[in-house]
């Protein structure tokens, strides 16, 4: 069950930091994150 709890949340990481590096410096501005931030953000999101 943990392991699939922890692929389950990479998953999510991978994908969060996927869309997150497509969008635009000024997009990302526009949401308060700045590039350099995208991994950290993403760790946070999955770890709800």
């Amino acid at each position: 069950m943990n392991v699939a709890r922890s692929l389950n949340n990479w998953r999510k990481y991978r994908q969060t930091v996927s869309e997150l590096g497509r969008m635009s410096n000024r997009e990302l501005s526009d949401l308060g994150i700045a590039r350099d931030d995208i991994r950290s953000v993403a760790r946070a999101a999955t770890a709800l």
